[in-house]
């Protein structure tokens, strides 16, 4: 299996953890009942647990990104070092992304979600 196929592989099992903690401070704010409700007049979530849920959903929309990228490069038989770096970036970007922002570190937060961009790009420019 390749390198971006595995780091591809990772990016979900983190979105996966990055569900459960959204889901968790969810829980932890406002209970279970209204988690399991219809979640009709749900209070904010905020604090942590909502930058772990904003979190997750920004992971949610790169995931798709990569994962279009990676299965591509797979495809077209396009894999090569720029592809894996590009891979790494975006993996390890995003593994800083979450951490930065669950503890809310606003301009790092950025700069690390640039470096997951910049990984994504690497992968694009393979394909064109």
């Amino acid at each position: 299996m390749s390198m971006e196929m595995k780091l591809l592989i990772w990016s979900a099992a983190l979105a996966f953890i990055q569900m459960l903690l959204a889901v968790s401070g969810a829980f932890l704010q406002v209970g279970l009942p209204k988690l399991a409700g219809n979640r009709e007049d749900m209070p904010p979530i905020i604090g942590w647990a909502g930058r772990a849920d904003r979190a997750f959903r920004n992971m949610m929309q790169a995931l798709i990104w990569f994962a279009v990228l990676v299965l591509a490069a797979q495809i077209a038989n396009k894999l090569d070092a720029t592809t894996t770096l590009g891979a790494q970036l975006f993996f390890w970007g995003r593994v800083a992304y979450a951490l930065v922002y669950l503890i809310g570190v606003p301009w790092v937060r950025t700069g690390v979600w640039a470096v997951s961009v910049v990984g994504l790009i690497m992968i694009f420019t393979r394909l064109v």
